[in-house]
């Protein structure tokens, strides 16, 4: 990775980001729920990797340093936006239990997780959609393992809480 600037690794940098831009975007986009925004923090950590591209030790290191990097720029453009009002229509109650695999449902969570504080929005978003491990996440957040794992128990807790008052007894 760590080969300097130059032809080679120009390309070795446009490879990279074509590589990695997805995983980038998806990571923002479902933290940030906004597709321009999630646009704006990849290409920001893209400009970051670019100047940092020669410190980058292998391919572990680079998502590593990518997922960190996605995760820092998010929380910034969180903080950056005045708190937006929840519509009634949003907690409204379901009239009718869902079918298994509905995606009413799976909308109705996504919106649950977007509703959760930011450093547990992330936590879940890390756990469940990058899949990665207790141990990674609290690398990648900073934060010690423990208080990972207690972040997520009481996400997970809330998450349950509010889907069963709208679509009846859910297991989490």
């Amino acid at each position: 990775m760590n080969d300097g600037h130059g032809p080679n690794s120009t390309h070795l940098f446009e490879s990279t980001v074509r590589q990695h831009q997805a995983m980038v975007f998806s990571l923002a986009y479902h933290f940030l729920q906004d597709a321009a925004a999630a646009e704006d923090v990849a290409q920001e950590v893209f400009v970051q990797l670019y100047r940092n591209f020669r410190s980058i030790q292998s391919p572990g290191h680079l998502r590593f340093w990518l997922r960190k990097v996605t995760v820092h720029r998010s929380l910034d453009e969180l903080r950056r936006r005045p708190p937006q009002p929840i519509s009634l229509e949003e907690v409204a109650e379901a009239s009718t239990d869902p079918a298994p695999g509905d995606p009413w449902l799976s909308a109705r969570l996504r919106r649950l997780v977007a509703a959760l504080p930011p450093k547990p929005r992330m936590v879940v978003i890390l756990r469940f959609q990058e899949d990665l491990e207790l141990r990674e996440i609290a690398d990648t957040l900073e934060m010690p393992l423990n208080t990972v794992k207690s972040c997520l128990r009481r996400a997970l807790a809330v998450l349950q809480a509010k889907l069963a008052r709208s679509v009846g007894d859910v297991k989490v």
